[in-house]
């Protein structure tokens, strides 16, 4: 009994013509493989189609950064850059305050290594002029060394130019995590756009601070600072659309590719089945001829 459980549950063997891959090298099998694939390829591309969908940009979402708003508008002084303000463009008044200019550095633009020159901007009511007493930190521009960076600030503060009332435009960007200088550094130099730590430099101010800084674009009164001061105007690249995962489309990706495979496996089953079914009639005719034989010899006999 148990001999004949265990046989029954081993794999069976098919010795001889046809082998499994003479069956499949068949026109008729040919043809269903292609079939099959042909059925597998369509699944992957929906597959490919459905994860493609699966990482997009919310356009309905997208805010229009480009359009110039009055910087009052779109943050308050002192508190936190909200996602709605980060990459705006915006309008804002004010004066540079002598002896606050600084270098940040290393700082790239247009794929080339240099340093900024930032200032610190005391902000006008808009449109009227009048000083608010808000501090706003402004990149002005870049130069392509920290030597000529500071030739250029000492440039510009000289020029008697320097403190006058200006209408700038330019794009509001969030601050940067500060960078611990190296060992053996000037504990004083700025790797990041931090205005917290610029504000420790700065002169006192009256009122409170924009947590962000304002990039200035080469227009209007950033035309002129950038001439005074004889540097690049800043790269101000526009916040890319904020991106959101579909799941569901994830699943329906991974579904498409299961059903691909599929298709490759029901063509071997299919295949394997009729080789196996080959071989059993051939097993079950050699049976009858058997009997037929001994059949035929008892009938001799009698």
């Amino acid at each position: 009994m148990s001999v004949t459980t265990h046989e029954s549950s081993r794999r069976l063997e098919y010795l001889g013509e046809p082998t499994l891959g003479q069956v499949m090298r068949r026109p008729r099998w040919i043809l269903a493989l292609l079939l099959a694939l042909l059925v597998a390829a369509v699944f992957a591309w929906l597959g490919q189609w459905q994860m493609d969908n699966a990482i997009r940009s919310d356009a309905q979402q997208e805010v229009d950064t480009e359009t110039p708003r009055l910087l009052a508008e779109v943050d308050e002084a002192g508190s936190g850059v909200t996602d709605a303000a980060a990459g705006m463009v915006v309008l804002v008044s004010g004066a540079l305050v002598p002896g606050d200019t600084r270098i940040v550095t290393p700082r790239e633009n247009a794929g080339e290594m240099g340093a900024w020159v930032v200032g610190h901007l005391a902000v006008a009511a808009e449109p009227g002029g009048e000083d608010t007493g808000v501090g706003l930190a402004v990149a002005i521009g870049w130069a392509p060394s920290v030597e000529q960076a500071e030739a250029a600030a000492a440039r510009f503060e000289a020029d008697p130019a320097f403190a006058d009332l200006r209408d700038l435009e330019g794009r509001f960007m969030p601050p940067e995590g500060p960078v611990i200088p190296k060992a053996g550094e000037d504990p004083q130099v700025m790797h990041a756009m931090v205005p917290a730590q610029l504000v420790n430099s700065w002169q006192p101010v009256e009122g409170p601070v924009h947590s962000g800084y304002l990039v200035v674009h080469p227009t209007g009164g950033g035309a002129e600072m950038l001439a005074g001061a004889g540097l690049d105007a800043i790269d101000s690249v526009p916040p890319e659309p904020a991106e959101s995962v579909s799941w569901l489309n994830v699943f329906y990706a991974i579904e498409w590719i299961v059903f691909a495979g599929f298709a490759i496996f029901l063509w071997y089953r299919l295949a394997r089945d009729a080789w196996e079914k080959e071989h059993e009639l051939q097993k079950l005719t050699a049976a009858e001829g058997g009997r037929s034989a001994v059949g035929g010899q008892s009938d001799a006999l009698l």
